[in-house]
Protein backbone atom coordinates (compact mmCIF):
# COMPACT_ATOMS: atom_id res chain seq x y z
CA UNK A 1 0.00 0.00 0.00
CA UNK A 2 1.01 3.52 -0.77
CA UNK A 3 1.17 6.46 1.82
CA UNK A 4 1.50 9.73 0.74
CA UNK A 5 2.72 12.63 3.00
CA UNK A 6 1.96 16.05 2.56
CA UNK A 7 3.64 18.60 4.33
CA UNK A 8 1.33 21.74 5.01
CA UNK A 9 3.57 23.49 6.66
CA UNK A 10 5.27 24.73 10.17
CA UNK A 11 4.58 21.15 11.91
CA UNK A 12 1.47 20.36 10.28
CA UNK A 13 1.64 17.48 8.22
CA UNK A 14 -1.13 14.94 6.74
CA UNK A 15 -0.78 11.16 5.76
CA UNK A 16 -2.99 9.49 3.76
CA UNK A 17 -2.89 5.89 2.89
CA UNK A 18 -6.08 3.81 1.64
CA UNK A 19 -9.40 5.10 3.47
CA UNK A 20 -7.44 6.51 6.73
CA UNK A 21 -6.50 10.33 6.41
CA UNK A 22 -4.90 11.43 9.58
CA UNK A 23 -3.48 15.00 9.87
CA UNK A 24 -1.18 15.66 12.97
CA UNK A 25 -0.95 19.21 14.89
CA UNK A 26 -3.06 20.37 12.31
CA UNK A 27 -2.45 23.96 12.63
CA UNK A 28 -3.64 25.98 9.36
CA UNK A 29 -6.06 28.74 9.80
CA UNK A 30 -3.60 31.67 10.55
CA UNK A 31 -0.49 29.85 9.28
CA UNK A 32 1.44 31.96 7.46
CA UNK A 33 3.12 29.79 5.16
CA UNK A 34 0.46 27.39 4.80
CA UNK A 35 -0.76 26.79 0.79
CA UNK A 36 -4.08 24.94 1.78
CA UNK A 37 -7.43 25.93 3.38
CA UNK A 38 -8.26 23.45 6.54
CA UNK A 39 -11.46 22.75 4.84
CA UNK A 40 -9.39 21.34 1.87
CA UNK A 41 -8.38 18.46 4.07
CA UNK A 42 -10.60 15.72 5.68
CA UNK A 43 -8.90 13.80 8.13
CA UNK A 44 -10.72 10.81 9.84
CA UNK A 45 -8.38 10.89 12.65
CA UNK A 46 -6.18 13.95 14.22
CA UNK A 47 -3.72 13.24 16.53
CA UNK A 48 -1.79 16.40 18.66
CA UNK A 49 1.24 16.67 20.35
CA UNK A 50 0.68 19.32 23.01
CA UNK A 51 -1.49 22.48 23.44
CA UNK A 52 0.00 25.22 21.88
CA UNK A 53 -2.04 26.95 19.59
CA UNK A 54 0.39 26.48 16.23
CA UNK A 55 -0.38 22.76 17.47
CA UNK A 56 -3.67 22.28 18.48
CA UNK A 57 -4.83 24.48 15.47
CA UNK A 58 -8.10 23.38 13.42
CA UNK A 59 -8.32 20.46 15.39
CA UNK A 60 -11.95 21.25 16.99
CA UNK A 61 -12.90 22.78 13.08
CA UNK A 62 -11.91 19.55 11.72
CA UNK A 63 -12.80 16.72 13.82
CA UNK A 64 -16.29 18.58 13.95
CA UNK A 65 -16.64 18.36 10.58
CA UNK A 66 -15.26 15.60 9.27
CA UNK A 67 -16.07 13.74 12.90
CA UNK A 68 -12.64 12.80 13.07
CA UNK A 69 -11.19 10.86 15.98
CA UNK A 70 -8.75 12.95 18.27
CA UNK A 71 -5.76 11.49 19.64
CA UNK A 72 -4.23 13.51 22.51
CA UNK A 73 -3.19 14.21 26.13
CA UNK A 74 -6.31 13.67 28.84
CA UNK A 75 -6.01 17.48 29.33
CA UNK A 76 -6.50 18.09 25.58
CA UNK A 77 -9.13 15.51 25.32
CA UNK A 78 -11.00 17.13 28.57
CA UNK A 79 -10.73 20.23 26.37
CA UNK A 80 -12.55 19.13 23.57
CA UNK A 81 -14.52 17.78 25.38
CA UNK A 82 -15.79 20.73 26.93
CA UNK A 83 -16.05 22.14 23.24
CA UNK A 84 -18.61 19.67 22.63
CA UNK A 85 -16.40 17.32 21.19
CA UNK A 86 -18.46 13.56 21.64
CA UNK A 87 -16.71 11.40 23.88
CA UNK A 88 -16.57 8.37 20.88
CA UNK A 89 -14.34 11.44 19.12
CA UNK A 90 -11.43 11.76 21.57
CA UNK A 91 -8.76 9.03 22.40
CA UNK A 92 -6.71 10.15 25.48
CA UNK A 93 -3.56 9.16 26.11
CA UNK A 94 -0.41 9.63 27.65
CA UNK A 95 3.51 9.29 27.17
CA UNK A 96 4.50 4.89 27.53
CA UNK A 97 1.30 3.51 26.06
CA UNK A 98 -0.22 2.81 22.49
CA UNK A 99 -3.63 3.57 21.43
CA UNK A 100 -4.98 1.07 18.94
CA UNK A 101 -6.53 2.66 15.98
CA UNK A 102 -7.92 1.89 12.44
CA UNK A 103 -5.36 2.22 10.98
CA UNK A 104 -2.59 0.63 13.26
CA UNK A 105 -1.46 2.09 16.34
CA UNK A 106 -0.70 5.89 18.02
CA UNK A 107 1.88 5.67 20.66
CA UNK A 108 3.03 8.71 22.43
CA UNK A 109 6.35 9.83 24.08
CA UNK A 110 7.68 12.15 25.89
CA UNK A 111 9.21 15.58 24.78
CA UNK A 112 10.70 18.57 26.47
CA UNK A 113 8.99 21.72 26.01
CA UNK A 114 5.55 23.27 27.35
CA UNK A 115 1.94 22.45 26.92
CA UNK A 116 -1.11 24.77 27.31
CA UNK A 117 -3.62 26.52 25.55
CA UNK A 118 -5.23 30.18 26.32
CA UNK A 119 -3.43 29.99 29.83
CA UNK A 120 -4.97 26.55 30.46
CA UNK A 121 -2.14 23.42 31.78
CA UNK A 122 -3.06 20.72 28.67
CA UNK A 123 -0.61 18.23 29.99
CA UNK A 124 2.66 17.37 29.01
CA UNK A 125 3.79 17.61 25.66
CA UNK A 126 4.43 14.88 23.69
CA UNK A 127 6.14 13.45 20.26
CA UNK A 128 3.88 11.16 18.70
CA UNK A 129 4.70 7.66 17.32
CA UNK A 130 2.17 6.43 13.91
CA UNK A 131 1.89 3.48 12.45
CA UNK A 132 0.01 3.10 9.70
CA UNK A 133 -0.07 1.90 5.87
CA UNK A 134 3.09 -0.52 7.06
CA UNK A 135 5.41 2.94 7.84
CA UNK A 136 6.13 3.80 11.39
CA UNK A 137 5.94 7.52 11.42
CA UNK A 138 7.26 9.96 14.68
CA UNK A 139 6.53 13.19 14.66
CA UNK A 140 8.78 15.03 17.54
CA UNK A 141 6.49 17.50 18.43
CA UNK A 142 8.38 20.43 19.97
CA UNK A 143 11.36 19.42 21.81
CA UNK A 144 14.79 19.83 23.01
CA UNK A 145 17.24 17.10 22.50
CA UNK A 146 17.51 14.08 24.48
CA UNK A 147 18.95 11.45 25.16
CA UNK A 148 16.17 8.90 25.34
CA UNK A 149 15.46 9.53 21.50
CA UNK A 150 18.29 7.01 20.84
CA UNK A 151 15.75 4.39 22.56
CA UNK A 152 12.63 5.60 20.81
CA UNK A 153 14.10 4.90 17.56
CA UNK A 154 15.27 1.56 19.19
CA UNK A 155 12.20 0.39 20.87
CA UNK A 156 9.58 2.14 17.44
CA UNK A 157 12.21 1.71 14.39
CA UNK A 158 10.55 4.50 12.71
CA UNK A 159 10.96 4.81 8.88
CA UNK A 160 10.63 8.38 9.00
CA UNK A 161 10.93 11.20 11.81
CA UNK A 162 9.71 15.04 11.61
CA UNK A 163 11.98 17.16 13.74
CA UNK A 164 11.65 20.46 15.16
CA UNK A 165 14.78 22.25 13.78
CA UNK A 166 13.61 26.52 14.01
CA UNK A 167 16.12 26.66 17.30
CA UNK A 168 13.90 29.04 20.45
CA UNK A 169 11.58 27.61 21.38
CA UNK A 170 13.14 23.72 19.62
CA UNK A 171 16.38 22.21 18.86
CA UNK A 172 18.12 24.43 16.30
CA UNK A 173 19.54 22.79 12.88
CA UNK A 174 22.71 21.49 14.43
CA UNK A 175 20.90 19.52 17.12
CA UNK A 176 18.23 18.66 15.50
CA UNK A 177 21.07 16.52 13.38
CA UNK A 178 22.15 14.98 16.38
CA UNK A 179 18.10 14.21 16.74
CA UNK A 180 18.28 12.28 14.16
CA UNK A 181 21.25 10.40 14.22
CA UNK A 182 20.36 9.06 17.35
CA UNK A 183 16.74 7.82 15.85
CA UNK A 184 18.11 6.71 13.55
CA UNK A 185 15.17 6.70 10.56
CA UNK A 186 15.49 5.85 7.14
CA UNK A 187 14.21 9.54 6.41
CA UNK A 188 14.44 12.19 8.35
CA UNK A 189 11.86 15.61 7.41
CA UNK A 190 12.62 19.26 9.05
CA UNK A 191 9.79 21.27 10.69
CA UNK A 192 8.66 24.07 12.92
CA UNK A 193 10.98 26.58 11.12
CA UNK A 194 11.23 29.39 9.05
CA UNK A 195 6.98 30.09 9.70
CA UNK A 196 7.71 33.26 12.40
CA UNK A 197 9.86 35.44 11.34
CA UNK A 198 12.24 36.60 14.42
CA UNK A 199 11.33 33.86 16.16
CA UNK A 200 12.62 30.63 13.68
CA UNK A 201 15.61 30.31 11.94
CA UNK A 202 14.97 30.10 8.46
CA UNK A 203 18.39 28.54 7.35
CA UNK A 204 18.59 25.18 8.20
CA UNK A 205 21.62 23.90 6.07
CA UNK A 206 23.37 23.22 9.56
CA UNK A 207 20.48 19.91 9.60
CA UNK A 208 23.12 17.32 8.13
CA UNK A 209 22.86 14.04 10.07
CA UNK A 210 25.24 11.83 9.24
CA UNK A 211 23.87 8.13 8.22
CA UNK A 212 20.50 9.75 7.85
CA UNK A 213 18.42 10.68 4.23
CA UNK A 214 17.24 14.23 4.57
CA UNK A 215 13.94 15.14 2.65
CA UNK A 216 12.91 19.47 3.41
CA UNK A 217 9.65 19.42 1.77
CA UNK A 218 7.96 22.55 1.15
CA UNK A 219 5.06 23.72 2.44
CA UNK A 220 1.91 21.56 0.34
CA UNK A 221 4.61 20.00 -0.86
CA UNK A 222 3.63 15.60 -1.20
CA UNK A 223 5.76 12.74 -1.12
CA UNK A 224 4.83 9.29 -1.98
CA UNK A 225 6.14 6.59 0.53
CA UNK A 226 5.92 2.96 -0.16
CA UNK A 227 5.07 0.41 2.86
CA UNK A 228 3.73 -2.93 3.26
CA UNK A 229 -0.07 -4.03 2.62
Amino acid sequence: MSTKVTFIGHSAVYIESGDHRIAIDPFISGNPVATIKHNEIHPNHIVVTHGHEDHVGDTLELASANRSVVYASWEICGYLGEQRLAENQRQPGNAGGKIKAPFGWVAFVQAFHSSSHGGRYMGQPMGAIVHVGGITFYHCGDTGLFGDMKLIGEIYKPDVAFIPVGDRFTMGPELGAMAAELIKPKVAIPIHYGTFSGFLVDDISAFRPKGVEVRVMRPGESWEVGGAS
